[in-house]
């Protein structure tokens, strides 16, 4: 029979709290966010003040040193309160718990290096927008225009670049202001990552491809070079009119079609397309004014060998609950809401200032594994980045990828090559096949191109599986959609595509 009854159940879960749920938002913040937020619960909380004295009591952490790669020592941290721990570390399901289903292998792959493609790089386009919280503590949309760093910033990522060209244009990117205009001298760009020139003009030759066309030029006459080159209408002439372009401006037209070697009408048409141009290619874009990035973290070596790394204390808000105000107020509470509510603030400022303070501390641990595990780029330059995932950091330091994900979302270290997004040094690998250290996935492009590229002294075309062939017998464990995805990436043909196009040379 169909009825109604009440049964009484047990079972175990975990209640997101409003104070877990404010400790795992506070994670990937921005500085710039955080600093909101901060000045926002100032305003709602009358216990809450900001601590105007030196850092220490409940202040953030002091800052701690990472040691170079062969020292057996370990930073030291100072135990936090159990409670702001446990809810800065997620559980194992929480992962993802802000993605779509769909999203969430994807995610993992990446973040594992199964997809061959750089964990993080592919969604910087992002970087600097998410994380901020309203009144109500829920995450606002992005609805914001995206900007010009942006856009570029998303081309690079689907350039095909490799893992050191791909950090060289990002640099380039970060010096392109905004009207579009590259702002810097390659050569300093080549010894701050340790590359050589004409790997950084290779690279800039690449992003002057992107569009819209003209940006990244570093004068006026080049960006116009290269609308001129893209509508194939640059020749001799009109290069001698960007020559000399401060003619153009006193209106010496006789002079100009001197230099030019052209008559009166083709002057005219040549002025005619300049006028037709964008001097300014990154004017058409919106967004948020640019803001200047102020790193969350400060790497510098260490006169005892090895790198130290240090927080930016100037990004670090302080905060005290006021106890002296807070006995006042208690003791004037007559009725049940103002003793509720007095409690009330209470707990808040007490539960905000142990979340900044293992915020802190959190952030400079993961710094800190990150500069332990790419101190060889540091030390050496950009080639020398190594395959890194966000559970390889979250195994060394024992927390859950989740809080490595967030920590390294919009946050910057500043080193002596630059300032880069913690994101920015988690690149893909390629397992071994024969359990031994881990391919780069850079490395194997590489590789890929090599053996396709000798094609034509050998004549004997690779097939796909002939190239998976190959790599495993070297010891790279690598699928064969992989080795299509890589093949695809550098923008070269398949093994039918090529063969037809050996017979037809």
């Amino acid at each position: 029979m169909i009825g109604q009854r009440l049964e009484v159940r047990q079972g175990q879960g975990l209640v997101i709290t409003p104070q877990l749920q404010q400790a795992i938002k506070l994670l990937q913040l921005s500085n710039l966010e955080l600093e909101a937020y901060v000045e926002s619960e100032l305003e709602k909380n009358p216990l809450l003040q900001r601590d105007e004295g030196e850092a220490g009591g409940e202040g953030p952490a002091e800052p701690a040193e990472a040691v170079g790669s062969g020292d057996a020592n370990e930073l030291q941290f100072t135990e936090p309160s159990g409670d702001a721990e446990r809810a800065m570390d997620a559980r194992d399901d929480d992962l993802y718990g802000d993605a779509a289903p769909g999203d969430r292998d994807a995610d993992r792959k990446r973040d594992a290096g199964e997809t061959g493609e750089q964990p993080g790089l592919s969604d910087w386009s992002r970087a600097g927008s998410g994380g901020g919280m309203d009144g109500e503590g829920m995450e606002r949309p992005d609805s914001r225009e995206a900007t010009l760093w942006e856009h570029l910033q998303a081309q690079a990522s689907s350039a095909g670049f490799s893992a050191a060209d791909h950090a060289i244009a990002l640099t380039l990117i970060d010096a392109t202001d905004e009207s579009g205009y590259l702002r810097g001298d390659l050569q300093e760009f080549a010894d701050r990552l340790g590359v050589d020139l004409a790997r950084i003009e290779a690279v800039l030759t690449a992003c002057h491809g992107f569009e819209p066309t003209g940006v990244m030029a570093r004068s006026a006459p080049e960006c116009l070079k290269l609308q001129l080159i893209e509508r194939n209408r640059f020749d001799p002439a009109m290069a001698a009119l960007l020559d000399n372009l401060e003619l153009l401006a006193r209106r010496d037209l006789p002079a100009l079609r001197r230099v030019c070697g052209v008559d009166a009408e083709d002057l005219a048409e040549m002025i005619a397309e300049l006028k037709g141009l964008t001097p300014r290619p990154g004017a058409g874009f919106g967004g948020e004014p640019a803001q200047t990035v102020v790193p969350d973290v400060h790497v510098r070596p260490d006169p005892a060998g090895g790198w130290r790394v240090e927080l930016n204390t100037d990004t670090l808000p302080r905060l005290l609950m006021d106890k002296r105000y807070h006995g006042v107020v208690s003791a004037g509470a007559r009725s049940e809401t103002e003793k509720a509510f007095v409690a009330d603030c209470a707990a808040q400022a007490s539960w905000l200032v142990k979340s900044l303070d293992q915020r802190a501390k959190t952030i400079l641990k993961v710094g800190s594994e990150i500069v332990r595990q790419q101190d060889a780029f540091l030390a050496f330059g950009v080639e020398f980045l190594r395959p890194l995932n966000l559970k390889t950091v979250a195994d060394a330091i024992g927390m859950h990828e989740s809080t490595v994900s967030r920590v390294t979302s919009n946050k910057y270290v500043s080193t002596p090559r630059g300032v880069f997004e913690l994101k920015f040094f988690f690149t893909a690998a390629i397992q071994s096949s024969d359990g031994g250290a881990l391919h780069s996935a850079e490395a194997v492009r590489h590789r890929i191109k090599a053996m396709i590229d000798s094609e034509a002294v050998g004549g004997d075309i690779l097939s796909d599986d002939r190239i998976v062939e190959i790599l495993n017998e070297t010891g790279i464990d690598i699928a064969r959609r992989t080795v299509a995805k890589y093949r695809e990436a550098l923008r070269i043909p398949s093994s039918v595509q090529r063969r037809r196009l050996m017979k037809a040379g």
